[in-house]
């Protein structure tokens, strides 16, 4: 019913033999990449999935993502975090907390809208399983959502607790894969299929190289709005876009009509770079800058939210219920007049990530044979072959 990370394939193969990234399809990109070009490229930080592909009892195209900023083994260790919204009309939990004290201390998980409370429970169970010291306080795990009912049975109950579980467990640095894996099974991106996506860059301040990663779960966009690297290849393709041009929603809903440009994105950038939460938000800030270069104007019916977070100055920014302890804490910050690189490693990162969801994706059928279609490899070829 479902395959881990273990079993899943590896990056850029989705199961019908190695896919290109889009730099190999010849679209010219900023920056310079890390060496997974992937989130991964931040030291210590795990990334695990659970993909549901089924036809039966109902039909399943969703999933469960997991990330570990500092491993399995230092789940329970604070980060510095900050959080942005671009448009509310999504799901991260435990952001509050978050923005209350600036930093993270529980795993990251994304799903499918309907399946925020079944993967919030499974991530509480993880934790007490394996960090009891955690969980005998509280937890406050971070969960996002995107919207895939267009091709997942989403009422279903069918993503359950142990299937975050499941990802958690599989969580491992290394090569990811990309487009319809883990909670991006089921998704879609500018009217085609989209999913999972990531990207790094690698940033020099100073003396100092630091990574920034950025991994996304992408179901945004109108057909209309695609652009890569500025040309309009959304609007030129021939590709079909039955999500944006059938009946299929009036069909669920009378008198409903689906909206191009509905969907959600959930984007949370990585970085080894020391930071105050007050940067981490800040970097959180910039991903819609990022987005926009892929040609989202941010429609209302889009939940647009995003985590960014440092795994350096490990041990610090706890919060725990103790008798002693520190009482002054001290931390180490890029300054903020040095700052701009990162920005620049999050926009760029943010844009070649989506970009990699788009390009790995297949084409899908989902529940009542609804259809996505995944953007041609041969339309970017020739749009960027005599560049």
């Amino acid at each position: 019913m479902f395959n881990t990370s273990e079993s899943a394939p590896p990056l850029g193969d989705q199961g019908a033999g190695a896919a290109p990234r889009t730099r190999d399809l010849g679209v010219p990109l900023d920056g310079t990449p890390g060496p997974l070009n992937a989130i991964t490229d931040v030291p210590g930080l795990e990334v695990g999935f659970v993909t549901i592909t089924d036809d039966a009892p109902v039909v399943a195209r969703t999933g469960v993502t997991a990330i570990l900023p500092r491993g399995r083994d230092r789940a329970g260790l604070p980060c510095a975090a900050g959080v942005a919204v671009l448009n509310g009309n999504g799901e991260l939990t435990g952001r509050s907390w978050i923005e209350e004290s600036g930093q993270l201390q529980a795993p990251i998980a994304i799903t499918n809208s309907h399946a925020v409370g079944s993967v919030h429970r499974g991530v509480d169970r993880w934790m007490a399983a394996h960090h009891p010291e955690s969980a005998a306080a509280w937890m406050l795990p971070v969960v996002g959502e995107t919207w895939d009912g267009y091709l997942n049975s989403i009422n279903a109950d069918t993503v359950r607790p142990e299937h975050a579980e499941q990802a958690l467990d599989a969580a491992s640095g290394g090569p990811l894969a990309e487009g319809s894996v883990g909670g991006g099974t089921g998704m879609n991106c500018y009217g085609f299929k989209g999913g999972t996506g990531t990207a790094s860059r690698t940033v020099r301040i100073g003396d100092e190289s630091y990574t920034v990663g950025v991994l996304l779960q992408a179901n945004f966009g109108s057909r209309e709005e695609l652009k890569i690297a500025g040309r309009p290849l959304g609007r030129e393709s021939r590709a079909p876009n039955p999500m944006e041009t059938s009946d299929w929603f009036d069909r669920e809903l009378s008198g409903a009509r689906a909206v191009p440009g509905a969907g959600s994105v959930i984007v949370v950038v990585a970085t080894d770079a020391p930071l105050l939460p007050d940067q981490c938000e800040a970097l959180a800030r910039r991903v819609p800058l990022g987005l926009a270069r892929t040609g989202t104007t941010g429609s209302h019916f889009s939940g647009d939210i995003f985590l960014a977070l440092s795994t350096a100055n490990e041990g610090s920014l706890g919060s725990r219920m103790a008798a002693t302890g520190p009482v002054v804490e001290q931390i180490a910050h890029v300054a903020w007049g040095r700052i701009d690189p990162l920005f620049a490693g999050v926009v760029e990162a943010t844009e070649e990530a989506v970009l990699n969801a788009l390009v790995a994706a297949r084409d899908t059928v989902g529940r009542e044979g609804r259809e996505s279609f995944a953007l041609p490899h041969d339309e970017v070829r020739a749009a960027f072959s005599a560049a």
